[in-house]
């Protein structure tokens, strides 16, 4: 999946995208034919690549790596050899451009904007004439820096629709209806990992989070048996050891000058 895929399937169906945190979570996803990953640039993010060689990947920076025209080039470009297909960047509109002169893929975010949620809290944006505005204004302003893409999280289902329609950006819907380019959910909520908040949005498919108690629990009763087996004498039992001879032990005794 490339950036001309994306765009040649715009305005024709949604395109599947998901939040993967690991390679065990990519190579699940990608063989139920999620299309689009977003996830870290860190160590995880070649695994990623690895377990979902065909999905078109977008990875996020830890906030404050990227904060001139020379560290969004570099982490850019750096990114993109760890494996990403483009960059998730919600900063300076100048930052957006530098990358994007360099031909690095870049995905602005609009809406709900969780790291910068202080200045609006956690609510849905553009139910009022004013911030609809200001939602096409910024939506523009990326595409005039030369974005590709555009996350739009929780915006009423009719601002979405008409930013969709008014922007050749591929737009990321999350809470958003079903309007978007995109249909976008995290996989601690689908799995049913998110052990605190779920937003309206959310569908949860899944409760590996008992799964994983569950799991958990068994690993500390099979320790607690090994460590009660050591102390107790159970464990090794001889099936479990490797017996030599009396002799090979002499004659290593003598090799060494120690007698037995």
């Amino acid at each position: 999946m490339t950036l001309a895929d994306l765009r040649a399937l715009k305005g024709k169906r949604q395109i599947l995208t998901m939040h993967v945190e690991d390679d065990r979570e990519a190579a699940a996803a990608a063989s139920a034919g999620i299309e689009m990953f977003t996830c870290e640039v860190d160590a995880m993010l070649p695994r990623i690549r690895a377990a979902g060689p065909t999905a078109f990947i977008q990875a996020a920076h830890p906030q404050g790596t990227i904060a001139s025209e020379e560290s969004a080039i570099r982490e850019g470009f750096r990114a993109l050899e760890l494996g990403a297909d483009a960059i998730y960047f919600a900063g300076s509109l100048r930052l957006v451009e530098a990358m994007a002169r360099e031909g690095i893929p870049v995905s602005g975010h609009v809406g709900l904007v969780p790291r910068w949620a202080t200045w609006t809290n956690y609510r849905a944006i553009g139910k009022t004439a004013e911030e609809a505005a200001d939602l096409f204004r910024r939506v523009k302003a990326y595409e005039n820096a030369g974005a590709a893409l555009i996350e739009m999280e929780v915006v009423p289902v009719e601002i979405a629709d008409w930013l969709t329609k008014s922007t050749t950006l591929i737009t990321e819907g999350m809470g958003c209806g079903a309007v978007c380019d995109t249909q976008y959910l995290f996989s601690c909520d689908v799995l049913g990992t998110n052990t605190g908040h779920y937003p309206r949005h959310a569908k949860r498919y899944a409760d590996l989070a008992v799964e994983e108690a569950r799991v958990q629990q068994l690993r500390r009763d099979a320790f607690q048996a090994f460590a009660k087996d050591v102390r107790g004498g159970g464990y090794p039992e001889s099936s479990h050891e490797i017996r030599g001879t009396e002799d090979v032990l002499s004659a290593a005794r003598v090799l060494v000058g120690r007698q037995p």
